[in-house]
């Protein structure tokens, strides 16, 4: 059986360990090197004891690319900007890239550097660079060797509003995200925000002038739509874990239309979708750990206003779990190998 060579860049945080935990269970991966320069020579299952067994003799080491050139692909679960710099000498080693981070979600080189105060580093890779939604760009994820896998924002957002976008059923000048994240989607990295007694028993929104997943979406709906879009994102830090529960607002004037069976319709044969019967209020804790979007639409008092209501799990359906299901797809593999396991509950 062939065995695909994987290559960790920034395996230290969440994403990067929800990326082993995957991978451990995944069998046709070998993960063959993780990167870390702060933890280079420590055991990865000395700092996640929650591999051992799995990983025990993977060390975390610094980035070489001779060796990272080796691997079939790598993944960058990285802060943005440092793929940038690793990127193009992967791929003229022909070896594919998974990115986590930022660095190619957007098409444009400028509005990227408007939203991440710096210059883009690798503007000319931007045109191969696919977007990893798979449930839009299956076919082009087949044949890529860049991938740019989306945000958790963007994703909950983009599956839950696609099926009126592309149906001309929403006004597309009219569309609200009201979006909540658990604490995880903030990284690792300590901050005061993301501490047990700033971030408990508490929610607040944050960035309402603008996130930086705004443009990322927007421009995922624009496509959908085949025009411009109105949209207003407003994130929110609750005390959970794990997870993110978008709110969707959408104008959808013409009332003759059966929503129910336009979202089971789009969605029956995404192995990773799942629209819940009519009157559903999905939960994040359903989707905890699973590469599962749930999805439930309601028009309240059948008037023009549809809610649609989307969950994921921010660090596998909306991170490292969408990363492995690119994959997956890039290697002719079972889409849903390493991923079919069920949420956790409670």
């Amino acid at each position: 059986m062939y065995m695909v060579k994987v290559g960790i860049v920034g395996g230290t945080g969440y994403t990067g360990v929800e990326l082993l935990r995957l991978l451990a269970q995944h069998p046709q991966v070998e993960v063959a090197i993780i990167t870390s320069r702060s933890e280079a020579g420590v055991c990865v299952a000395d700092m996640y004891p929650n591999l051992r067994g799995h990983y025990d003799q993977l060390k975390f080491s610094v980035p070489d690319t001779v060796a990272l050139g080796a691997c079939d692909v790598v993944f960058f679960a990285t802060p943005h900007g440092v793929a940038h710099a690793l990127a193009g000498e992967l791929l003229a080693a022909g070896t594919r890239v998974i990115d986590l981070s930022a660095d190619f979600r957007l098409a444009d080189a400028d509005e990227w550097a408007r939203w991440y105060n710096q210059p883009h580093g690798a503007p000319g890779l931007l045109d191969e660079a696919v977007y990893g939604l798979p449930e839009v760009n299956r076919e082009r994820i087949r044949a890529a060797r860049l991938i740019a896998v989306p945000g958790c924002y963007p994703t909950a957002t983009q599956l839950g509003l696609l099926p009126l976008l592309e149906n001309g059923l929403a006004d597309p000048a009219r569309l609200i995200a009201d979006c909540k994240s658990g604490v995880s989607g903030a990284g690792r990295g300590a901050s005061v925000g993301s501490l047990f007694c700033e971030a408990g028993e508490s929610m607040k929104a944050y960035a309402v002038k603008g996130h930086r997943h705004l443009p990322e979406i927007t421009q995922g709906l624009r496509r959908a739509a085949g025009g411009e879009v109105g949209l207003t994102f407003v994130p929110h830090l609750t005390p959970m874990i794990r997870g993110i529960h978008a709110t969707l607002y959408a104008t959808v004037v013409d009332r003759s239309v059966d929503l129910q069976a336009l979202y089971e319709q789009r969605y029956a044969d995404e192995p990773f979708v799942d629209v819940m019967p009519a009157g559903s209020h999905p939960e994040t804790r359903s989707v905890r750990g699973a590469n599962v979007c749930r999805i439930a639409v309601h028009r309240p008092q059948a008037g023009d206003l549809v809610v649609v209501l989307s969950v994921i799990d921010n660090l596998v359906k909306g991170a490292s779990g969408q990363a492995v299901q690119n994959l997956n797809i890039m290697f002719g593999l079972d889409e849903r190998m390493g991923l079919a396991h069920a949420g956790l509950m409670p």
